[in-house]
């Protein structure tokens, strides 16, 4: 029998929706990561993170066999339900990001921060910041954001799963990243701000 980590995710897929729930397993454990770390870039929240994550997958089970190899990975297939799925949760959950709409981020929070906070709290504080920021774009600079920086896909490979131009996506990444900088002023260098946000691979 064939070792599940020789398998295409196309034919793990088939398989699976044939009833073979190891199969189904292997799947999961390949796909799921980052299928949650772009949920949870996308919501700045674990728990909608993992609702979307098993969403995903219930609705692979369901609608698989409408998946067709020719049109592309799988991983572009999961990207385009976990993006729906995200849509629909957001829509649910919109109201918690208000306080971003303002243009800028709580200052009286960050300047009443005691002196005596180590440099790793600081840190964590600055990572919740440039997530809650992120979260808190409008959807097509966010998608960019969470594609091109976060999860490091190049501007090709974001261009396909968001079906748009290269070009679409550098300035909207540009126009992202001016965003950014506004909301994130008080945390001064944008650009180390993001990098301590994490960059880890998702739906690839």
């Amino acid at each position: 029998m064939e070792e599940p980590n020789a398998i295409a995710d196309a034919e793990l897929l088939r398989q699976a929706l044939a009833g073979d729930e190891a199969m189904f397993r292997s799947l999961y454990e390949r796909l799921k990561g980052g299928i949650y770390r772009y949920a949870f870039y996308m919501t700045n929240s674990r728990a909608a993170a993992e609702e979307v994550t098993q969403e995903v997958f219930i609705t692979l089970l369901d609608k698989g066999k409408s998946y067709n190899p020719g049109q592309g990975d799988l991983g572009a297939f999961t990207f385009g339900l976990a993006r729906n799925i995200v849509r629909r949760v957001e829509r649910r959950e919109r109201g918690w990001r208000a306080r971003f709409q303002d243009g800028g981020l709580d200052e009286g929070a960050l300047l009443a921060a005691p002196e005596e906070l180590t440099g790793n709290l600081l840190r964590g504080e600055r990572v919740a910041q440039v997530r809650a920021a992120i979260a808190a774009l409008p959807d097509h600079y966010r998608q960019v954001v969470v594609l091109c920086d976060l999860c490091e896909l190049p501007y090709a490979e974001a261009a396909v799963r968001l079906e748009c131009a290269v070009g679409t996506i550098r300035s909207r990444l540009n126009r992202a990243h001016a965003l950014l900088a506004q909301k994130l002023k008080l945390l001064g260098d944008v650009a180390n701000a993001m990098r301590d946000a994490g960059a880890e691979g998702c739906l690839t």
